[in-house]
């Protein structure tokens, strides 16, 4: 089962970004979180690169968003969670279509 971005909006530090309305950063002090410490051990990553993006972009889908994750050539990740309407709007930014994913249910 998918997490939500409300449950991850209660158990981690998010700062809205602003100017971008359903749209969050994660304010840690570790700048390498990964996505097992954010999400548990039920999820899957999608790697894509964009033209418009400086760094690789990883995206998980949650049930109701998803978190949208740039890698840097440090190793250092910038998380981003991401409301459905947040997450569609900036994959279109990037230039990013999302792959079907099928799930054990």
């Amino acid at each position: 089962m998918k997490i939500t971005v409300k449950e991850l909006l209660d158990r981690w530090n998010w700062i809205l970004i602003r100017n971008c309305p359903g749209q969050f950063v994660l304010r840690s002090h570790n700048p390498s979180i990964s996505f097992e410490e954010l999400l548990g051990p039920d999820y899957q990553v999608q790697n894509f690169c964009s033209s418009l993006a400086q760094d690789p972009v990883l995206v998980v889908e949650l049930k109701d968003g998803g978190l949208i994750t740039y890698a840097s050539s440090d190793g250092s990740l910038l998380h981003t969670l991401n409301t459905e309407e947040g997450v569609q709007l900036k994959l279109t930014q990037l230039e990013i279509t999302l792959s079907l994913l099928i799930e054990n249910v």
